[in-house]
Formats: C-alpha cells, structure tokens, sequence
C-alpha cells in the first residue's frame, strides 16, 4: 500500500500495488478505514494497548 507513511490522515485515499505471478503490476485506488485522529495514534503506536501502556508509562 502506497501512502501508508507518518503524514497519515483519516480516510485519505491510497494506492494498492498488485503484482502478480507474471510480474504484471496493477494500480487500484483505495480509501483508508481509519476514521479519526486517535485511530491514527493507535495505528502508528501498533495497536490500542501498546498506546495506552506508553500513556501510562509516561505519565508514571
């Protein structure tokens, strides 16, 4: 998937990148599902629990 990168936004459109077996390669546009700006934050920190554990290890 092309675009998945840090400037990140809710449903912003991205491109997936098919190739196949015979090595032809086939662009489709896609919308991304993450809806809002926490979703973003739970996505770059790998999950819910990994974001809320460094939440709560920093303000320990």
């Amino acid at each position: 998937i092309v675009g998945l990168d840090a400037n990140l936004k809710p449903q912003q459109d991205l491109t997936l990148k098919i190739t196949r077996k015979d090595g032809s390669v086939e662009n489709v546009s896609v919308r991304c599902r993450i809806d809002t700006p926490i979703e973003i934050d739970y996505y770059q920190h790998g999950g819910i629990l990994p974001y809320v554990l460094r939440q709560l290890i920093a303000k320990a």
